[in-house]
């Protein structure tokens, strides 16, 4: 038999070289493969996908949507007892559809399990048993699968771990607070969880590191392909001992709106996050955003007054009930097991929590053009992970202001 074009021996080739099932039967081979397909054709927490897949499987819901159903069929399959706004439930599945489809093709999800075989990449689901739990906290935004380089160990570390986030251009002060934390927190039996970036994430990292702790990086795109690639020995080092993890396929890129996404596993799948050093549009407040709407317990250090690059710590402690940290005692008390935890409110606004960023819709258009060459519709779409006719909405309004251009039958990114 074939399915989606592959026959069904080499579906269990792919993927036994993926998993630690030894030999997967067939039925295995064949969820796991839907699974991996899904992370390729639906960007980060897609809601639309999470009902399809929670209702039917995602077998079935791959099935469902090679088959080309229509809106109504799939409704009544996500809703049997109608119990749903049925036209808004049929406007949400219609929509991801013209998302989804674009990207169905078989030689793609080939290529990422491929990939994913020669850099020992694992692919992990809902269901395995070092899944890390506080992700399915997330809902129907939950990670479809998670595509792992590293060890068991530090999988199993996530169960008693805190998040230590900051702002990429970190200042002297703003490194050695990551260090000595991180340095505090592994010496204590806790994992580090941050984002490989530059300035405070890979300096907890590495202090980590140094301190024979585990560490666990997240990934806003594949993992066969480390980024920032100027950490390229760092996360090789991250993945030999602790581990680095995506919900994006091998050969994935990293876009803005990925690392948004991004953060609320980073969030998710800590049991406390800390905010170390942060400016006011800092990206690490949206992490604390996603924190904080998950119930986690949230901190943040603060820092001068006069300084730039603390004010976002600052707006956190005044303003969304983050709780003032100054010593790694402090933020073990954060964390479930310690002496208390913390509540917030999310950061209103944009995704940074600026209120001055661009919708979604249109981060990820712009992520998705070219300053150089043009591309047309279809191909936005295809990147962007949305439907053709928001691809054309979007498009009307980045023109109004100048930030796309239309150039011969395609578009580029404006000024």
């Amino acid at each position: 038999m074939t399915r989606f074009g592959i026959d069904d021996r080499e579906i269990t080739r792919l993927i036994a070289r993926v998993r630690t099932d030894d030999p997967p039967h067939q039925n295995a081979a064949d969820l796991a493969f839907a699974r991996a397909t899904w992370s390729l054709l639906a960007e980060p927490g897609d809601r639309a996908a999470g009902m399809l897949i929670t209702a039917l499987g995602a077998d079935e819901a791959l099935e469902a949507l090679i088959r080309d159903e229509g809106p109504a069929t799939l409704a009544a399959l996500v809703d049997p007892d109608g119990d749903a706004d049925r036209p808004r439930l049929q406007r949400e599945l219609d929509d991801g559809c013209h998302r989804w489809r674009p990207r169905l093709r078989s030689g793609d999800v080939v290529h990422a399990l491929e990939a994913a075989t020669g850099t020992g990449t694992r692919l992990l689901q809902p269901d395995d048993p070092d899944w890390p739990d506080g992700v399915d906290d997330l809902g129907l935004h939950a990670p479809i699968v998670l595509w792992v380089r590293g060890a068991d160990d530090a999988l199993r570390g996530l169960a008693r771990s805190i998040a230590l986030v900051g702002a990429r251009a970190a200042t002297l002060y703003g490194e050695q607070i990551a260090t000595d934390s991180a340095a505090g927190l592994a010496d204590r039996g806790l994992t580090i969880v941050s984002g490989a970036a530059y300035g405070i994430d890979g300096m907890a990292h590495r202090s980590a590191l140094a301190s024979g702790g585990l560490t666990v990086a997240f990934l806003a795109g594949g993992v066969d392909r480390f980024y920032p690639a100027g950490h390229d020995d760092l996360l090789s080092r991250i993945a030999a001992v602790g581990a680095v993890i995506s919900e994006l396929p091998c050969g994935s890129q990293p876009t803005k709106w990925r690392f948004l996404q991004r953060n609320r596993l980073i969030a998710a799948a800590s049991q406390a996050t800390v905010v170390l050093e942060a400016g006011w549009r800092s990206g690490s407040l949206n992490t604390a955003g996603h924190a904080a709407a998950l119930g986690r317990p949230l901190g943040a250090v603060p820092g001068p007054i006069t300084s730039v690059t603390s004010a976002g710590c600052h707006r956190l402690i005044r303003d969304y009930d983050a709780i003032c940290v100054t010593s790694v005692e402090e933020m073990l008390e954060l964390h479930p097991g310690g002496a208390q935890a913390a509540s917030g409110t999310a950061p209103s606004g944009g995704p940074d929590g600026s209120g001055a960023d661009p919708t979604s819709d249109e981060l990820r258009v712009l992520d998705a053009l070219s300053s150089r060459s043009a591309r047309d519709v279809a191909e936005i779409a295809r990147r962007s992970g949305l439907a053709v006719t928001t691809v054309v909405g979007v498009l009307g309004a980045l023109d109004l202001e100048d930030r796309a251009r239309q150039r011969g039958a395609g578009w580029i990114r404006g000024g």
